[in-house]
C-alpha cells in the first residue's frame, strides 16, 4: 500500500460464495468429528461449541438464500440440541453436497422442501424430477411476519400450473439494505417484488459479512425520504442488477406516482389486485427475457421440409450425408448443423443487412441487455466492427486521437477512412516488455496543443482500448468528462474486445462505455448539473478552461465494439457494436449503415448469429453469477500460485502495483491478496483510480525459469499439458479466466505448473558448472536485459497535415508504397548508421512484432534509433511487415523530397485560403 493512503478493507475470503462454502465444509468436518467423539469428552464439547458458532455465522449468510432455508437450519440446531449427532452429520453432508454441485437448482422442489413434501400439492412434487424446467427465485421486499410469509407461500402454490416451464421459489427480506445484500449474494434471484415502502436498515449486518457489502454500506440514508424507499430501492436494483424484472406493490394513488417511478418498474400493482396477476406477470417477464427471436426462428426453419433450388449444396446436409467420402464430417457436426445451414432470408428468417423480423428483434433485445441505444451484430470479428465504426464516423482529414498500442484493425481503419491519426503514448512497463494505458493528462495535453494550433475543430474521435490485452482498464467516466470539458462534441470509440463480460457485474460495469454514456447523459440533462456548471464557471480565473462540460454544448456520443466470442458465449468471430449516440439518427445513421453494408457479408453465418442471440439470453439470466465466478476463480488461481513455495521459486503472478504506478492509484490498492491480511476489497479502486487491473487477466512472470514466453507457451504448456494461452511477452505468459472456466481447469493448471517447476528443479540440478553459468545468463537476460520500449516518434514532414502539429496522413503514405519504385530495403544495422549520419528514414509499411502485437512503425513514421534498438533486441520470430533477409522497408529519399515539396505547397494553399 502506498504511504499515506487509506487502508484497504480486507477479508479472509475473496467472495461471499467462498466464505459460505468454506463454512459449510468446516461444519461438515466438525459434525463428523462430533459423531465419532466420546460422550462428554473434551473433543465433544469443543465440537459442539465450534458447530454452534458456525451455524450462528451461517445464519447471517443463509438468510439471503432459498436453499437450504431457515427450516433446514432450524432442524440442524434441533439435532444438535437433541444430541442426534449422526443425523446432524448426514444432513450437513447432504446440504454441502447440494451447494457444491448446484444440483438443487435442477430439482428445486425435491431438494428445498423434501422434509415438508407431504404439505405440497401433488402436481408440484412431480414437476422437477426427470423434467426440464427453468428454476429461478423471486425476492419479496416486505417486513412480513412468519404467518404472512406462510400464507403467501400457500397462495402462490395454488396458482402454479403443473406444466409450467418456469418454476420459482421466493425469498423474503424485510429492509432496503437486506434486499440489496440479497441481490449481491444470491445470483438466482431473477425478479423483485417491492411491497410498499420497506424500512432502510438491516438488523443482520455483522462483521462476518461486512467486507462483502461495501457498495451497500456506502448508500446514504435520508430519514425524510423513508416514504419513497420503494422507488429508491427500484433505482438501486437497476444499478446493481439491471437485468432483473422489478415490480412494485403500493397503495399510493396513481395520480401521486412520479413518472420516474412508473418507468423504472416493469409493472405496478395494488394490494387489492389479485395475486394471480402478480404470479402471471412474474412468469411472463421471465418468458420474455428467455425469448431468442433468431435462434428460435432458425430452429423452426430447420424442421420445415424444404426444396433447395438455390446456392449451398451443403444445406440440409444433402451433399454431405449422401457422400461416400465425407460422411465423417456430417457425423462429427451432427445433422442439426446442416439443417440450419441456409442462404434464405425469408420463410421466417431475416436479412442481416436490412433486418425486419427476428434479427431486428434479437438486436433490439441485445441493445437493452447491454445498455445501448442500438446494437448491431457482426459476423467477422471486432477487427471488422472497428473498421465499420471508423469508416462510418470519420471523414478524410479528420483527426483521431488514438492509443498507439491499440489493435492493428484501428490503424488499418485510419488508412481506410483517410483519418489523420494523432498517436497517444501509453506509459511503459519495461520490466515485462509491455505497455500500460494512456494517462489522462497525456490526452488533455494533446487536446490543448491542438486547440492552441487552431486544429481542435478537426478532432473527431478519441479511440482507446478498454480493457487492454493485459487487463488495464480506464476510468471511463473520468476520461469522458475531462475530454468533453475541452471538446464537448467528441465521439468516443471504446474498443472493448476483451471486456464484453464487464457489463454484468456492478464493479466492472462502472468502467464500460455504455454504462458511462447513459450515466453522463442523465447527469447532463438535469437542472442540478446546470447549477453546478454555472457555479463552476463563475469561480474560474480569466482564461481558465472549465474542467466539466458545458450542458448547452455537450453531446454524449459513444461507440463500443465487443468480441462477444472472447469472453461470453458465441461462436468464433461473433461480435457486437453497441451505440449510445444522441446524434445518431441526425448525423451518423445513414453513413453507419453504408459502412455496415460495406464490411458485412451478404452471406452471414446463421449459426454465429444464433449464438449471439442465445449468448444474450444467457447473460440475462446467468451473466451476474458466471462473471462473478470467473473473477473468483481468477483470484483463487492468483493466490494458489503466490502462496505455494514450490511455484514461487520460478513464478510470480503480477498484480496491481506491478502494472499501475502509484500516481494512478488514488485508493492505494496495490495487490488483491496479502497472505497476512487476506483479500483486499477493490470496490473503491474500481470507482476512483485512474487505471485498474482486471484480475481475470493473470500475467505470470517466468523470468526465473530461464525460458522465454513463446518457448514456455509451446514447449511446456501446449506440448506437455495441452494448455492453451494467447499472449506471451519476453518474460511473461498471460492466462485468462472466463465464464467457461471451471474449478477443475484451475486445479489442472496449478498441477501443471507444479510439474513444470519440478522439471525445472531436475534440469537445474543436472547442469554442470558451465551449463549453469549459461543458464544464469539467460535468466539474467530475461529479468534485467529488457529492451527499452520506444514511444511513437513522429510523422515525417512529408505526411503531416500541418507542420509542427500532431496528425499524419497515414493513408497517403500507405498507398505510396504500392509503387515499388518508391521504397527500398535497408538492414537494421545499416539503419542505425544512416540515422547517425542524419538521414530521415521513413517507414513505408506497418511493422508489427508479435509480441507485443501492435505496430512499432506505421506508414509515414520516422524511424528513430530507439525503435531500431528495440527491434534488434527482440528475440521473437514473428514480425509482420519486416523480413530479416531483406531489411526494413523505407521510402526513397527522392520520393520524400518530392512529397515534401507537394506538402509544403499544399500547406501554403491552406494558409492562403485561411487568410482570404
Amino acid at each position: 500500500m502506498t504511504p499515506g493512503k487509506k487502508k484497504t478493507v480486507s477479508a479472509p475470503y475473496y467472495s461471499i460464495g467462498q466464505l459460505r462454502l468454506a463454512n459449510w465444509n468446516e461444519l461438515k468436518t466438525q459434525c463428523v468429528k462430533l459423531s465419532l467423539a466420546k460422550r462428554a469428552s473434551t473433543i465433544e464439547k469443543k465440537c459442539i461449541a465450534h458447530i454452534t458458532e458456525l451455524i450462528n455465522g451461517l445464519n447471517k449468510i443463509e438468510q439471503y438464500f432459498v436453499f437450504p432455508g431457515r427450516q433446514k437450519l432450524n432442524k440442524l440446531v434441533h439435532c444438535l440440541d437433541k444430541r442426534e449427532f449422526d443425523s446432524l452429520s448426514h444432513k450437513v453432508a447432504e446440504i454441502t453436497k447440494q451447494l457444491v454441485s448446484d444440483d438443487y437448482l435442477s430439482q428445486p422442489f425435491t431438494q428445498i422442501q423434501e422434509e415438508d413434501e407431504q404439505d405440497r400439492p401433488e402436481e408440484i412434487r412431480e414437476l422437477a424430477p426427470g423434467q426440464r424446467k427453468n428454476y429461478f427465485e423471486v425476492l419479496f421486499v416486505e417486513d412480513m411476519t412468519p404467518a404472512d410469509e406462510a400464507a403467501l407461500h400457500d397462495k402462490l402454490n395454488e396458482l402454479r400450473e403443473p406444466n409450467e416451464q418456469f418454476v420459482y421459489e421466493f425469498l423474503v427480506q424485510p429492509s432496503f439494505q437486506d434486499a440489496l445484500i440479497a441481490l449481491l449474494f444470491n445470483p438466482h434471484i431473477q425478479a423483485v417484488v417491492i411491497r410498499y415502502a420497506p424500512t432502510f436498515k438491516s438488523d443482520n449486518i455483522s462483521p462476518f459479512i461486512k467486507p462483502y457489502i461495501q457498495n451497500v454500506l456506502k448508500i446514504d440514508f435520508n430519514s425524510e425520504a423513508e416514504s419513497s424507499l420503494g422507488p429508491l430501492l427500484g433505482e438501486y436494483i437497476k444499478r446493481f442488477r439491471p437485468e432483473l424484472d422489478t415490480y412494485y406493490v403500493t397503495d399510493t394513488s396513481l395520480t401521486d406516482l412520479k413518472d420516474s417511478t412508473l418507468q423504472q418498474f416493469k409493472r405496478i400493482y395494488y394490494r387489492k389486485e389479485d395475486l394471480q396477476e402478480l404470479h402471471l406477470g412474474l412468469i411472463r417477464g421471465i418468458r420474455e427475457r428467455f425469448e431468442t427471436p433468431f435462434f428460435s426462428a432458425l430452429k423452426e426453419y430447420s424442421q420445415k421440409p424444404t426444396g433447395i433450388f438455390h446456392a449451398m449444396p451443403i444445406s440440409r446436409g444433402n451433399s454431405v450425408f449422401k457422400s461416400r467420402w465425407i460422411k465423417d464430417f456430417g457425423e462429427f457436426y451432427g445433422r442439426n448443423m446442416f439443417l440450419a445451414e441456409t442462404s434464405s432470408t425469408t420463410g421466417g428468417l431475416d436479412s442481416l443487412l436490412q433486418p425486419t423480423g427476428p434479427l431486428k428483434k434479437a438486436q433490439e433485445m441485445a441493445a437493452e441487455t447491454y445498455g445501448a441505444k442500438r446494437t448491431f451484430f457482426v459476423t467477422n470479428g471486432t477487427s471488422t466492427a472497428n473498421k465499420i465504426v471508423l469508416q462510418a464516423i470519420i471523414e478524410p482529414s479528420d483527426l483521431v486521437l488514438i492509443d498507439r498500442d491499440c489493435h492493428k484493425s484501428h490503424h488499418y481503419g485510419m488508412v481506410l477512412s483517410g483519418a489523420y491519426p494523432v498517436y497517444l503514448d501509453s506509459y511503459p512497463i519495461e520490466e515485462y516488455s509491455m505497455y500500460g494505458g494512456v494517462p489522462l493528462q497525456t490526452i488533455i495535453n494533446k487536446l490543448l496543443q491542438l486547440k492552441e494550433a487552431g486544429r481542435l475543430d478537426k478532432v473527431k474521435m478519441l479511440l482507446l482500448t478498454n480493457c487492454t490485452f493485459d487487463g488495464l482498464v480506464y476510468n471511463v467516466e473520468k476520461v469522458m468528462e475531462s475530454v468533453l470539458a475541452i471538446k464537448p462534441d467528441m465521439i468516443f470509440l471504446w474498443d472493448e474486445a476483451w471486456f464484453a463480460f464487464a457489463g454484468f457485474t456492478y464493479i466492472y460495469k462502472q468502467r464500460t462505455g455504455m454504462f458511462v454514456a447513459q450515466k453522463l447523459f442523465n447527469k447532463y440533462s438535469t437542472e442540478n448539473y446546470r447549477k453546478v456548471y454555472n457555479d463552476h464557471v463563475t469561480h474560474l480565473a480569466i482564461g481558465e478552461i472549465p474542467s466539466i462540460p458545458d450542458p448547452d454544448k455537450v453531446k454524449v456520443r459513444v461507440y463500443s465494439t465487443q468480441s462477444t466470442h472472447k469472453t461470453l458465449s458465441s461462436f468464433r468471430q461473433g461480435s457486437m457494436i453497441h451505440i449510445f449516440d444522441e446524434d445518431f439518427r441526425k448525423k451518423s445513421e445513414s453513413t453507419f449503415l453504408e459502412s455496415y453494408m460495406t464490411h458485412t457479408s451478404t452471406s452471414p453465418n446463421y449459426q454465429m448469429l444464433a449464438s449471439l442471440d442465445v449468448g444474450r439470453r444467457q447473460v440475462e439470466f446467468e451473466g451476474y453469477e458466471m462473471v462473478e465466478k470467473s473473477i473468483e476463480l481468477a483470484m483463487v488461481l492468483r493466490a494458489k500460485i503466490n502462496n505455494n513455495p514450490q511455484l514461487k521459486k520460478y513464478f510470480d503472478v503480477l498484480t496491481v502495483k506491478d502494472f499501475i504506478p502509484d500516481t494512478y492509484r488514488e485508493s492505494g490498492l496495490g495487490e488483491y491478496h496479502d497472505p497476512a491480511t487476506g483479500w483486499n476489497r477493490m470496490e473503491t479502486a474500481w470507482e476512483k483510480d485512474e487505471f485498474m487491473l482486471d484480475p481475470t487477466k493473470i500475467t505470470l512472470f517466468i523470468g526465473r525459469t530461464g525460458v522465454d514466453g513463446d518457448t514456455f507457451k509451446n514447449k511446456y504448456l501446449m506440448d506437455q499439458f495441452n494448455i492453451q494461452i494467447n499472449k506471451t511477452s519476453r518474460n511473461t505468459v498471460l492466462f485468462m479466466t472466463n465464464i467457461g472456466t471451471t474449478r477443475g481447469s484451475v486445479a489442472y493448471l496449478t498441477n501443471a505448473l507444479l510439474k513444470i517447476s519440478q522439471q525445472l528443479d531436475e534440469e537445474f540440478r543436472s547442469l554442470n558448472a558451465r551449463e549453469n553459468e549459461i543458464n544464469q545468463q539467460k535468466i539474467n537476460s530475461l529479468i534485467h536485459d529488457v529492451p527499452p520500449l520506444p514511444d511513437f516518434s513522429y510523422f515525417h514532414s512529408s505526411f503531416r497535415a500541418v507542420p509542427g502539429v500532431p496528425g499524419g496522413n497515414i493513408r497517403e503514405a500507405f498507398f505510396m508504397a504500392y509503387n515499388e519504385d518508391n521504397y527500398e530495403y535497408i538492414s537494421l544495422e545499416e539503419c542505425k548508421t544512416a540515422i547517425e549520419a542524419g538521414r530521415d528514414l521513413v517507414a513505408s509499411s506497418f511493422v508489427i512484432p508479435y509480441p507485443p502485437g501492435f505496430p512499432v512503425l506505421v506508414p509515414g513514421q520516422v524511424v528513430s534509433s530507439e525503435i531500431i534498438n528495440f527491434m534488434l533486441a527482440l528475440d521473437v520470430t514473428e514480425i509482420h511487415g519486416f523480413r530479416a533477409d531483406l531489411g526494413l522497408r523505407v521510402f526513397n529519399t527522392n520520393v520524400l523530397n518530392r512529397q515534401k515539396t507537394g506538402t509544403a505547397m499544399s500547406a501554403m494553399g491552406m494558409t492562403s485560403k485561411k487568410t482570404k
